[in-house]
């Protein structure tokens, strides 16, 4: 048994061209793989599983070019992952803070 799934889908005619443009491009190398990381991506864009809430954040670009720089230096392994861990590690912070003033 395949845990793959064959579907049909009509596209217009300039977005096949388009798909095909990627191929013959070198970006994928069938249109086939370039709808699937279409899919992909949209899936990751616009799903959130239920335990999960997506936040969106908006940075200045210098904080951005910040971030960028962890990723390039290994610290962090996407732009993604930098923000959780600075989100996770303020709110250890502000918890170890909040906990030190109730002793």
């Amino acid at each position: 048994m395949s845990d793959s799934e064959r579907i049909t889908v009509r596209i217009q005619a300039d977005k096949l061209g388009a798909l095909q443009a990627l191929v013959d491009g070198g970006k994928f190398p069938t249109i086939s793989d370039a709808i699937r990381a279409a899919i992909d991506s949209f899936i990751e864009t616009n799903f959130t599983p239920e335990h999960i809430q997506r936040v969106t954040v908006e940075l200045p670009k210098v904080k951005v070019v910040e971030l960028e720089s962890l990723v390039k230096e290994g610290d962090s392994v996407s732009i993604d992952d930098a923000i959780r861990n600075a989100v996770r590690e303020y709110v250890r912070m502000r918890l170890d803070k909040a906990m030190g003033e109730l002793r």
